[in-house]
């Protein structure tokens, strides 16, 4: 049996970083948004576990479905071989969420896979700050390091024009900068990843107005009420642009 899983993109529609930790992290509050755009993961049982990878080029870090599964088995204390193929459609270093929602997927198709009965969630913040998240996606808000999530009702039809300068940015190094110069609603984090990365400047310029980052960056959004108005937006941009809806 071959499970397949869509690990969605996410959108920050508004960022606000409340302070650093004595453990070196950030306390956020955040309300993300899934949406239609996606990773697909394929998940079956196998002699011993691989990995393979089509679509999109992955970043430099190690591959989040291989770290998901080597946490669930340490969770379990098993073996959980595994054959994954992971096709990539979310940039990375975009500030989307690909990393994390692929975690997610892993860990809600291995569990389903070998019919493990744990609570995953627990695993999932152990992983990143944007995994529990993910394991129920939709709309909610978000607090602490990512692990407190509160589902909100779901929006009306909205669509998103989203535009990526094709730069991936170090999280790490986003919120290291917001240790300096701060920054203001919607996203506290854009003046940050504009200092780690000044080419952000002049391509939010080339966009225009209504356009905000989500995330540590670098892609950015546009929130619309149809599909018509996110094709608009995106029209005549150079580079990697999408056209998505938000999604549950």
């Amino acid at each position: 049996m071959t499970i397949a899983l869509p690990a969605r993109a996410k959108l920050n529609l508004d960022l606000e970083v409340i302070k650093r930790r004595d453990d070196g992290y950030h306390d956020l509050r955040s309300t993300m948004q899934t949406i239609d755009l996606h990773d697909l993961l394929l998940i079956a049982k196998a002699d011993a576990t691989e990995l393979t990878v089509s679509g999109l080029t992955l970043g430099n870090n190690d591959n989040s479905v291989l770290q998901a599964h080597q946490a669930l088995e340490r969770a379990t204390r098993r073996n959980l071989p595994a054959s994954f193929h992971l096709h990539k459609r979310i940039p990375p270093g975009s500030g989307m969420g690909g990393a994390s929602s692929d975690a997610a997927a892993a860990l809600r198709g291995l569990q389903a896979l070998f019919g493990l009965e744990i609570d995953i969630a627990h695993v999932a913040q152990d992983i990143g700050s944007d995994v529990p998240f993910f394991l129920h996606g939709g709309r909610a808000l978000v607090e602490g390091r990512g692990e407190r999530v509160q589902p909100l009702p779901a929006p009306e039809p909205m669509w998103f024009a989203i535009a990526w300068p094709g730069i991936e940015l170090s999280t790490r190094d986003v919120y290291a900068a917001w240790d300096q110069v701060k920054g203001e609603a919607p996203n506290h984090l854009r003046a940050a990843a504009e200092r780690v990365e000044p080419r952000l400047l002049e391509f939010a310029k080339r966009l225009g107005g209504g356009w905000q980052l989500t995330g540590s960056g670098s892609a950015f959004f546009k929130a619309v009420q149809t599909e018509q108005e996110a094709r608009e937006a995106v029209k005549g941009l150079d580079g990697w642009t999408a056209v998505s809806r938000a999604a549950g």
